[in-house]
């Protein structure tokens, strides 16, 4: 550790009526949190001068910058007198070079703080407040405290249509908005907990096949092995900004991209995190994250993928009808035609599960060469609703129509012209360790424990390790004897391939087969 310097009095402090001036080190830590961190000596002099203790808030200003962070007190060499050091959040925040200077005060208070106690106190909030709400949990000034306070306000005390229908007209706001100038804009959305399940870049290459829009935005993976944007990233660029989609779109019909690079709702991210660390997912809040980066994306039909079972995230048939019933609801306030699909969610679609193993799902399916006749057939269905729900085919003929598309190869030609458009199409990675887990006795197959076998991909490296994951080698009511391939485990590492193993040893209930 190199001796700590001397500080001149400019280094130090320059105290005035805006606040302190400290420079700033990256600490190269990150927070993985909305709330960015920072830190300061534990003898810091702008500490004990302003009452600053560990997780106060301050701001933290740039130029014209800033950043409300959660202040940490550090006892050795990390920082030294007269800089604050900052995480990786922060610094990208501030768009900061090493040593420059900032300007450190306390924040002004948060406006919304009021609106969010009536909330919890069991209060109905009105448009106006959940725009107050939103604006400042975007604009960084809500610690994590407070973002968990609210996702719990709203779930606790679930939000009423009004409400749902505020948040949601909020989150649009808060972000920015596409337009495409087209009367009919479709879309579609799986609201998730099944794994694999890769319909969307099939749904898009049918429909810009047959010569209707699609911009199709896309998340990565927040809680699975794999979201759409994984799995697209394996076979072509995803991160494209507004004016590459408004190409690609004017090019080819649609576009698969993530939807993260264009700002839309930004609020959602915010929220989710909190949500996945607090276990809550609460129907209003369900609603306003799907609805709101829809709309914000430009459609105007909407098709909603929900399977249906007990270990999906829709686990009865009693709250698929209510969760449908708020989504419809609500999207028509905002003159947004919508379908709710319910499907089976007892087993995953597909044989993969992770972005590589997906990805190689789709082709089989876009090139049919042993297609995985499940995801066709679930592709094929929501492509067909889609197109009847914007009267673009007639009642009852919409799955066919999207199966010969399918079929003709129309529907692969359009795909690789959109991975084209977007950068190049390229051949997903193949895993370099793999393990095979057998049947332990003959029987069959009676169950699959999806959040199980979901976790079993993510210990395997996915979504990160982009070649990680399982494959699936038998259904539901398949038959088998003792040793008989049930799926492979995929890794890249021989140490997440082995770290894997041992949680399905010591989970052996993921598959369930009954004796005969």
């Amino acid at each position: 550790m190199n001796a700590q310097p001397t500080p001149s009095p400019t280094d130090v402090l320059q105290n005035g009526a805006t606040g302190h001036h400290l420079k700033a080190r990256k600490l190269g830590l990150i927070a993985g949190s909305a709330e960015p961190i920072a830190v300061m000596p534990q003898d810091c002099a702008v500490c004990r001068a302003e009452g600053l203790t560990a997780r106060t808030s301050i701001l933290v200003e740039a130029g014209d910058r800033n950043v409300v962070a959660r202040l940490m007190r550090s006892s050795n060499d990390l920082v030294f007198e007269g800089e604050i050091g900052l995480s990786d959040e922060a610094w990208t925040r501030l768009g900061l070079c090493e040593g420059q200077p900032v300007n450190v005060r306390h924040p002004q208070p948060v406006p919304s703080l009021s609106t969010l106690r009536k909330r919890v106190y069991g209060n109905r909030l009105g448009q106006a407040d959940f725009a107050s709400i939103v604006s400042d949990l975007v604009a960084g000034r809500y610690s994590d405290v407070h973002l968990a306070s609210f996702v719990t306000a709203c779930s606790a005390f679930p939000l009423d249509l009004d409400e749902m229908t505020g948040l949601t007209r909020a989150m649009i706001s808060a972000g920015k908005t596409l337009s495409w100038h087209r009367p009919i804009v479709v879309d579609k959305h799986s609201v998730g907990g099944l794994p694999g399940n890769r319909t969307t870049p099939i749904i898009v290459s049918i429909v810009a096949a047959l010569g209707f829009v699609m911009p199709k935005t896309s998340s990565r993976a927040i809680t699975s092995p794999a979201g759409t944007a994984d799995t697209m990233e394996t076979l072509a660029p995803v991160d494209l900004d507004v004016e590459q989609i408004r190409n690609v779109v004017a090019r080819q019909n649609g576009c698969l991209v993530w939807g993260g690079a264009v700002d839309l709702s930004p609020a959602d991210d915010i929220i989710i995190g909190v949500e996945r660390i607090l276990d809550l997912d609460s129907a209003g809040q369900l609603v306003a994250s799907i609805l709101s980066k829809k709309i914000a994306a430009g459609a105007t039909h909407l098709v909603i993928d929900m399977p249906v079972g007990p270990t999906a995230k829709v686990r009865t048939a009693r709250a698929a009808e209510e969760l449908s019933y708020w989504l419809e609801a609500v999207a028509a306030s905002f003159g947004v035609k919508i379908r709710v699909l319910q499907g089976p969610g007892d087993q995953p679609i597909g044989r993969g599960i992770g972005p590589a193993l997906e990805a190689r799902d789709v082709l089989a399916v876009l090139q049919q060469r042993d297609p995985p006749a499940d995801l066709a057939d679930r592709a094929c269905d929501l492509t067909g609703a889609l197109l009847e729900l914007a009267e673009l085919t007639p009642q009852g003929s919409g799955a066919k129509l999207a199966r010969n598309t399918l079929e003709s190869g129309q529907a692969w030609t359009k795909f690789q012209a959109i991975c084209e458009a977007q950068g190049g199409l390229r051949e997903p990675p193949m895993s370099s360790h793999r393990q095979i887990i057998f049947a332990p006795h003959a029987g069959w197959l009676r169950s699959i424990d999806n959040r199980s076998l979901a976790k079993l991909a993510k210990l395997a490296g996915a979504p990160a390790a982009k070649a990680a994951g399982v494959e699936l080698h038998c259904r539901l009511g398949d038959a088998m004897e003792c040793g008989t391939a049930i799926c492979t485990v995929h890794a890249e590492s021989r140490g997440e391939l082995d770290y894997a193993m041992q949680f399905y040893a010591d989970n052996g209930a993921i598959f369930g087969i009954k004796e005969p």
